[in-house]
């Protein structure tokens, strides 16, 4: 496999919640930015002609990520049949789960209860997706997920913004520039967070704990993401003639490609 299997400090559990909220608030900024909400909406219309569904369950949501805008944007597109998403997690944070069941917004809940990717056929109903999670997942449960899926006839969305394309010993050549320009776009795109918290203030400017925790987690997900061949490899096993993957890159309206795709659909009944 290409895919390396470096840390990301989102995956500790001792990392501090606001620095991990203030990190995570970066994120949802770059997504924004980026404009990965218009294309994974597209990409999900595209699914729903091929199998309906009026729910989505996302899988390792954490804070919350793109999903929240891109179920709104689904809805502005089909207003008449509007989707809920129901986000989830494996260790969901209650402070996060609070506030997003808080808003009393009757198309977005956070699950209570932990969810396990690897255990699909035990989450709720709905369109199961993985956005700019899958990455996280070592190759033994990455593997579990993928199968998971296709034994229980489940739907299966994932979605990932990086592509692992660039060669290992430039990406530690560049690595130093690349970690520079990323902390300096942090002071930047903290500006666009909201709603702007004292601790994401201080542990932006002062101390400077979110830049680097967003700099480096940025760097090592882009050598942890999954190329097209790993995925090939993970679905080596996978043989059932009655659900089908598909892989490919995800593109903007204007042609410009972002990112990728994998989509399991089960294909007719056994």
């Amino acid at each position: 496999m290409k895919r390396i299997e470096l840390f990301e400090f989102e995956d500790f559990d001792w990392l501090p919640s606001a620095v991990r909220t203030g990190a995570t608030n970066l994120i949802i900024i770059f997504h924004q930015l980026m404009g990965t909400k218009e294309v994974i909406a597209q990409l999900l219309l595209d699914l729903q002609k091929q199998h309906h569904f009026n729910r989505i369950v996302d899988l390792g949501s954490g804070s919350g990520g793109p999903m929240p805008d891109v179920v709104q944007q689904l809805n502005k597109s089909t207003p008449e049949k509007p989707v809920s998403l129901l986000l989830s997690d494996l260790h969901p944070n209650p402070k996060i789960v609070a506030a997003t069941n808080g808003q009393n917004n009757e198309h977005i809940k956070y699950h209570t209860k932990p969810i396990n990717a690897s255990e699909i056929g035990n989450a709720p109903e709905g369109l199961k997706t993985m956005i700019a999670s899958f990455h996280h997942m070592n190759p033994s449960t990455a593997k579990k997920i993928l199968r998971s899926a296709e034994e229980n006839r489940e739907p299966l969305f994932i979605y990932e913004v990086a592509k692992n394309n660039v060669p290992l010993l430039l990406w530690v050549l560049l690595l130093p520039l690349s970690l520079t320009i990323l902390l300096i776009m942090s002071l930047v795109m903290t500006l666009f967070v909201r709603p702007l918290t004292f601790k994401q203030l201080l542990f932006t400017y002062i101390i400077p704990l979110i830049p680097i925790v967003y700099a480096w987690d940025g760097q090592a997900s882009l050598m942890r993401t999954y190329t097209f061949n790993d995925i090939e490899h993970l679905l080596a096993e996978n043989k059932n003639p009655n659900y089908q993957w598909t892989i490919a890159d995800a593109t903007k309206p204007n042609g410009k490609k972002l990112g990728y795709y994998i989509s399991g659909m089960p294909t007719k009944s056994e």
